[in-house]
This record gives C-alpha cells, structure tokens and sequence, in this order.
C-alpha cells in the first residue's frame, strides 16, 4: 500500500513538472520554418502588395530522417534568416530615401512657384534692367505709352520728342489695366481691361487686354471664366499679338479644371498653329507644361 502511494505521488509530480518542462523544450526545425513562412509573407505582403514574386511553397512536408538532413534544414533557416534581416534593413533604407526624395521635390516645387510667381509680377521695367533678356515663363508685355522718360532715353532721335504731347491715350488705358493686375487688383484690372476692348475694339492692343482679361480671371481663382474668355480672345482674332498666349493660358485653366487632356489639345493646337511664330517665353515655357499635363 506504501509502495503504491509512492508511485502516485512521482506520478503526480510528473504530471505537474511535464507543462513547465514542456515550455522549456528548444522549437523543432520544422516549428522555426513555420515561424520564418509566416514572417517572410508578412514582409512579401508589404514589399510586393501585388502578390509574391515566386512560388515559396516547394518545401517538402517529409520530417528529417538523418542528421545530414538535419544539417541542411539548420544551414537553411540560418540563409532564410540572414535574407529576411536584409530584406527588412532594405525596406527601412528604401523607406528613408522616398521620405527624403519627396521632402526635396516638395522644397523645389515650392521654390519654383515662388519663382514663377515672382517672375509673372514683376514689373515691366525688370526685363530692361535684366539686360532685355526675355523670361522662360510668359509675362504680358506692356509697351510703355511714350510720356514715360525711358521712352525718352530710348528714343536716339530727338525730333520723336514733341509725341509725349500727343500720347495715345490707348495706350494709356491698356498700360492702367496692366498695372492694376501687376498689382494684384484682378477685379479692378478686369473692369478696366473690358472698358478699353469696349472703347477701342480696333487698336493692336485688344488682343493684348482680352488676354491679360482672362489670366486676371485665372489668378483670381475662376479658372472656368478665364478659359471662356482666353478661348474667346484666340477665335476673335487668331492673328492678334497675344492670340498664342491666349491659347497656352488656356491650357493652364484647364489644367486647374482638372482636365489634362483638353489641355493637352489646347497645347497641340498651339505648336501646329504657331510653330514658326510661338514667342520665345511660350516656347521656353511649353515642354513643362505638357510634361505636367502628361502629354504623349
């Protein structure tokens, strides 16, 4: 009866050792593949979200049957290992350089507007103090009415001075508009460019102040206005001097419409149009537009 109790007693104390012995057990290879399967379809997932590369299934489900096996299987989780902790330091590396990559485009878009903007507001005197170089982004032209005294210094002849008297006043008018939308007085500027189209109809400056009229509309955010009226300006007169402005500024409404396509038409028609004769600012300022309306 003793020797009886004693042999439950160490069978109860098996029992009650067995779990905690059973956690110290070290993982079976086969437990370590398992492990490495589901890690490796994680980063898979992450770095090929459209599905794996290649099938990694062709393991075979036999168990080992020689140490020689067993090497093997160690010298492969070992490789399998290794190639995962490589796969995962390329995948942050990649992640900092994207980080990086977009931190710099963001920086030198934002530079380039500032640019543009600072270029397209500038006054009509800057592109004689630059040495009469002309910017590679459009800027409206203003020919200066003939009372202004760099007119004066221009002029060699001295006999052409008794014109400041006789200014034209259209000029006068159209050169008002230009300044008020220098200025960023775009609803004063549009006001003052339709009463100079509706006064003087005819003058080679008409074509001047409906285009300026539509890019007012464009900068003061109503890029559907401004293309109606840009679009307008180039059907009314084709052969005006600022019909092609007309029409790349079209493609710039239409490019904040969100329609690139018909941007890209707009653009096309330009260069067929215009080929021989497209200003040098247009043609300077033409392939960035395309590209980023993703022209083929």
């Amino acid at each position: 009866m003793r020797f009886r109790s004693a042999l439950l007693l160490v069978a109860a104390s098996a029992i009650a050792l067995s779990p905690a012995a059973a956690q110290r057990k070290p993982a079976t290879p086969e437990q370590r593949i398992d492990r490495l399967e589901r890690q490796v379809r994680q980063v898979q997932k992450q770095v090929f979200p459209k599905g794996q590369p290649a099938d990694t299934a062709l393991f075979s489900d036999d168990p080992a049957a020689t140490q020689d096996s067993v090497n093997s299987l160690n010298g492969r989780l070992d490789a399998v290992e290794r190639q995962l902790a490589d796969i995962l330091r390329q995948s942050e590396e990649n992640g900092n350089r994207v980080a990086q990559l977009e931190a710099e485009v963001a920086r030198m878009r934002a530079d380039s507007d500032r640019r543009l903007r600072a270029l397209e507001t500038a006054p009509a005197g800057d592109d004689q103090a630059s040495g009469g170089q002309e910017s590679a982004v459009p800027v409206e032209e203003v020919a200066p009415p003939p009372s202004r005294p760099k007119v004066e210094r221009a002029e060699a002849k001295p006999a052409a001075l008794p014109a400041i008297d006789g200014a034209d006043p259209a000029e006068a008018a159209y050169d008002e508009g230009f300044q008020l939308w220098n200025a960023g007085k775009y609803d004063a500027a549009i006001k003052s460019l339709q009463a100079f189209t509706k006064k003087y109809p005819d003058h080679r400056r008409a074509s001047w102040a409906y285009n300026l009229a539509g890019r007012a509309l464009l900068d003061k955010g109503q890029p559907r206005a401004a293309a109606e009226a840009l679009l307008a300006n180039y059907r009314r007169d084709p052969k005006g001097e600022r019909a092609q402005d007309s029409l790349f500024y079209l493609g710039q409404s239409l490019m904040k419409l969100g329609q690139p396509g018909q941007a890209c038409k707009a653009y096309a028609e330009l260069e067929d149009v215009y080929a021989a004769n497209l200003r040098a600012p247009l043609k300077a300022a033409l392939p960035g537009a395309k590209s980023e309306a993703k022209c083929s």
